[in-house]
């Protein structure tokens, strides 16, 4: 595994791309920005840059609700992961674990959802 990351890849081809197309006969002021190609490559790198990532973490619409609600309530991550403060859906959600690895990743979940976003899973 390498240590780019999938930014670090982006911009690599985004600069490969536009030094191909410089290098196809573009001379001088065309060649430094004036080529037509750059605001395609612009947009494309403000698209990635608003994108989300290609790994969200999948959670229950309920756990989905939680979050929202506690983000608009103020509520910091610490005490939204309180199980005493659980509604019922959350708190079955976290107690359909069976080990304590099972455990973590449910909790590494709910904070990756916080954190980066998520995708609701389907019913």
């Amino acid at each position: 595994m390498s240590n780019k990351t999938k930014r670090d890849v982006f911009e690599k081809a985004l600069r490969e791309w536009d030094d191909l197309v410089h290098s196809c006969g573009l001379q001088g002021e065309e060649a430094h920005g004036g080529c037509e190609f750059d605001p395609v490559l612009i947009k494309y790198k403000n698209e990635y840059d608003d994108a989300l990532p290609d790994d969200l973490p999948v959670i229950p619409k309920a756990v989905a609700a939680y979050i929202k609600k506690c983000k608009h309530d103020g509520i910091a991550i610490a005490s939204a992961m309180d199980e005493d403060k659980f509604p019922k859906k959350v708190a079955d959600y976290f107690r359909n674990y069976y080990t304590r690895d099972q455990w973590i990743e449910l909790q590494d979940t709910f904070a990756r959802a916080w954190v980066d976003g998520y995708t609701v899973e389907e019913a």
